[in-house]
């Protein structure tokens, strides 16, 4: 099978696909595998240790989208769309529930788009989403750190307080990958943490874990007022697989909160849990609304692009290479998770998920497969 590796252009998306180490290992189950040209140079995968892995360099976007199966890390830009064909398999974030045309250019265009973040393990876990989120939640409190500076309009609070100044107060909105991680390095930072979740099971488990050094609490609208409104920094850890979180933060609540305040929207990817997130870029991270400063990156594992890939590329490679080794009828037809990774195929909506959220038909993968 021809696999083709684009260069990511969305805004300082540094991560690949494919590493070299990954190319070796299609190449040798009898794959073509083209890389476009510079497509992991700022990360220290040169064209060189491609060529030398056995990947031919693609000149151009075209030349890389010329391919069976398109393996990347973001959801196509605009520019991109005009590669998109019929019968491509498209592997990657996508995150459509937030993006509607380019759900329906997919499906306009008869792409068959499977989703890093709806894929599941025999567990029901998210095996390629859980790597980033546990990026995303331990930078999410980094970028807090900085939004409540003065400078990006923030109180002049520091996270950790000193000697006689009372630490930031810091909720967690949600106890999953994200949440849990952005715990640990709140905590480390030495803020008074509080992490809500709907788990009572979870929640325990993390009271225990961190052993007092931080404070659990269930997830409700009352606790998430009354939280919002006591805190420096907040962060939206929620995740909905295929579908666009609630909104848990009103512009009048967040209003309410003291001016300078911070919230750090991981779930922006999907659309956010308030009303006042709107996409952010890395160039452009910060933005002031109802007196509280956002940061809504919505690729923030970027800002640390070869960490990032490095773990992205070692749980992705596998499925990667069940696609291109049996195409992507029967390798869906065999793995049931995989399967439920199917957000559009030959011009269909196939997560019933997404399909509420865009207000469109929906028929299932199984359906679509066949499968009794």
């Amino acid at each position: 099978m021809q696999i083709g590796i684009p260069k990511e252009i969305k805004n300082h998306e540094y991560r690949v696909g494919v590493t070299p180490s990954g190319v070796r290992v299609l190449v040798a189950a009898g794959h073509s595998v083209r890389v476009q040209t510079q497509a992991g140079a700022r990360i220290g995968f040169s064209d060189e240790a491609y060529r030398a892995a056995g990947a031919s360099i693609a000149p151009d976007p075209a030349a890389a989208y010329d391919a069976d199966l398109v393996v990347k890390v973001k959801e196509p830009q605009i520019s991109e769309y005009g590669f998109l064909k019929n019968g491509l398999t498209l592997f990657c974030y996508l995150h459509l529930a937030s993006l509607p045309d380019l759900a329906r250019e997919l499906m306009a265009r008869r792409v068959q788009a499977i989703a890093y973040e709806t894929v599941t393990d025999n567990t029901g876990a998210h095996p390629l989403l859980a790597p980033m989120s546990e990026v995303a939640g331990r930078l999410a409190i980094q970028a807090g750190a900085q939004a409540l500076t003065v400078p990006h309009g923030g109180s002049g609070t520091l996270l950790a307080g000193v000697p006689g100044v009372v630490p930031a107060r810091v909720a967690i909105i949600g106890s999953g990958i994200v949440g849990s991680n952005a715990a640990r390095v709140a905590v480390g930072f030495g803020a008074d943490v509080t992490l809500l979740g709907r788990s009572a099971d979870g929640l325990r488990y993390w009271e225990t874990v961190f052993a007092g050094r931080l404070k659990t609490l269930f997830s409700s609208p009352d606790n998430i007022e009354r939280v919002a409104r006591e805190s420096d920094l907040l962060i939206g850890a929620v995740y909905v697989p295929g579908q666009q979180p609630p909104k848990l933060l009103s512009r009048d609540l967040l209003a309410s909160m003291r001016p300078g305040s911070a919230l750090v929207d991981v779930a922006i990817d999907q659309g956010g849990i308030s009303e006042t997130s709107r996409p952010t870029t890395h160039s452009e991270p910060f933005y002031v609304d109802a007196g509280i400063v956002h940061y809504c990156v919505t690729n923030m594992p970027s800002a640390t692009a070869r960490t990032s890939a490095l773990a992205l590329t070692h749980v992705t490679l596998p499925y990667a290479l069940r696609l291109a080794n049996l195409g992507w009828r029967a390798a869906l037809t065999e793995d049931s998770g995989l399967r439920v990774g199917l957000n559009v195929a030959e011009g269909r909506i196939t997560h019933t998920g997404l399909a509420e959220d865009l207000g469109l038909p929906a028929v299932s993968a199984d359906t679509l497969l066949q499968i009794a």
